[in-house]
């Protein structure tokens, strides 16, 4: 277990995703021990991440949002940018 990983809470709902042959490691997470809202970050496979600027009140929201922007953009939108935020 990485530190990242023991200062935070992943939702059920993180975890790999495949969409047109690109695969994505999707991370929905919150502070350990809180009941804060959820964050939300996408890594690709080279291993650069876009991660959301404002928080979601449920992972659920979070994995809509995450969903939304897969249908809205594309998988491929997360390969743009080394490093980028939405929202």
């Amino acid at each position: 277990m990485t530190e990242f990983e023991q200062q935070f809470e992943f939702s059920e709902l993180s975890g790999e995703f495949v969409d047109d042959d690109v695969t994505v490691m999707l991370r929905i997470y919150r502070p350990a021990g809180t009941n804060l809202d959820w964050m939300l970050e996408v890594l690709d496979e080279e291993g650069n991440t876009t991660v959301w600027e404002g928080t979601f009140d449920t992972d659920r929201d979070a994995f809509e949002e995450f969903l939304a922007t897969v249908q809205r953009d594309g998988i491929r939108s997360f390969l743009d940018e080394p490093v980028h935020k939405l929202h």
